[in-house]
């Protein structure tokens, strides 16, 4: 049996997992659907139990027959919660990013918002006596090792309610929570538990497995992330503010990322399609009219969770295939927009995540930033 570990990634509309031996060549992968809620327009969640729990068993069952696991470790997205009962099972929904329920400081990054803390009143208060609140990582942590642990790296996003140390039982306090109901935090490199003969990580986040495995590691880079949610990342040699961007520490040594998160992503391109139905056809380019692509508010850089979309300069022979093109050039755009307020000279994207198989959506990006865009080879 090939020895492999397991990588999986709580997504916003599936986990995903993948076996990979020593080599890096994936022997194995599996994807397991789940629901994107929005109970109304200002609102995003999941049904935890099944999207951070079972979702995750399941995932890591179907790429684990046939391998010698050596280990494993869970990836998703930040910030998100949910309230968990005495077995680490949820017993609310799993609220994600940008929920309003969250509302934190206004353009502030997620470690600086106070997101999370918002989200921990929310659960407190609609389950009290709940044994737990947990992100997603715990809670498929749980479900793969019995203990809801969670990586220091994702404690990092809950700040102030994490503190570096531990978490601060003043503003757990605040929100009427225990601490010791908060889960354990541990360092990403620490054995967090077994499953089978395997090891268990504590977790990561699913933006900074990106940039480790991406190879967008030079200045002129951009790493662009394809998924639900679109994020723009330009590679600079220094730590730079810009307003209205987000700066993150890089993984590549010395390096600094400028831009942030869109809702021009998948959640609109998604929306868009459902809207329109088949979109057959290469479009009439004088017959492309323009959207403005927020059906859920934006984030970076506008910070304006009000915006609502907007479909311009229609006429009678706007067809599907036109409005579609649209939509993918206004996501293009939105990337263009970060990297000229970035004030970068970018040489080249690395493109990853689900998106890199909709050609469309990757030629558009390419046509709004005039750029050469290379496709990672795994999108996950």
């Amino acid at each position: 049996m090939a020895e492999v570990t397991v990588g999986v990634d709580i997504g916003s509309t599936s986990v995903k997992a993948l076996a990979v031996d020593g080599d890096g060549t994936v022997v194995a992968s599996a994807r397991v659907p789940h629901e994107l809620r929005a109970p109304s327009a200002d609102r995003l969640e999941h049904d935890a139990d099944a999207a951070w729990r079972r979702g995750v068993e399941e995932a890591v069952r179907r790429v684990w027959s046939g391998h010698d696991v050596r280990g494993v470790d869970v990836a998703a997205m930040v910030p998100s919660l949910c309230a968990v009962d005495g077995d680490g099972r949820p017993c609310t929904p799993g609220l994600l990013y940008g929920d309003a329920r969250g509302a934190g400081a206004a353009g502030a990054s997620p470690a600086e918002s106070g997101e999370l803390v918002g989200f921990l009143r929310w659960c407190a208060a609609e389950a009290p006596d709940a044994a737990g609140y947990w992100p997603a990582q715990a809670v498929a942590n749980a479900a793969l090792a019995g203990e809801g642990v969670l990586d220091t790296v994702t404690a990092m996003t809950a700040m102030p309610l994490f503190d570096g140390t531990g978490w601060d039982p003043e503003v757990a306090g605040a929100a009427g929570v225990d601490p010791a109901r908060l889960p354990r935090v541990a360092p990403g490199m620490e054995r967090a538990g077994t499953v089978g003969d395997a090891a268990l990580a504590p977790g990561t986040i699913d933006a900074l497995a990106e940039q480790l495995v991406a190879g967008a590691d030079g200045d002129g880079d951009v790493l662009l992330i394809l998924g639900t949610t679109l994020i723009t990342w330009a590679v600079v040699p220094e730590w730079r503010e810009v307003p209205g961007l987000w700066t993150v520490p890089h993984t590549a040594p010395g390096k600094a990322l400028v831009g942030g998160p869109s809702n021009a992503g998948g959640l609109f391109l998604r929306w868009v399609d459902r809207l329109l139905g088949p979109a057959e056809g290469a479009p009439d380019p004088g017959r492309v009219p323009v959207w403005t692509p927020y059906v859920r508010g934006e984030r970076t850089p506008l910070h304006d969770p009000h915006r609502r979309a907007g479909l311009h300069d229609l006429d009678l022979l706007v067809d599907p295939a036109a409005a579609r093109r649209a939509a993918v050039e206004a996501s293009g755009f939105v990337v263009r927009h970060h990297l000229d307020l970035a004030g970068v000279r970018p040489a080249r994207i690395v493109a990853t995540g689900g998106g890199v198989r909709d050609a469309g959506w990757v030629a558009a990006v390419a046509d709004a930033t005039g750029l050469p865009v290379d496709v990672v080879a795994v999108p996950e």
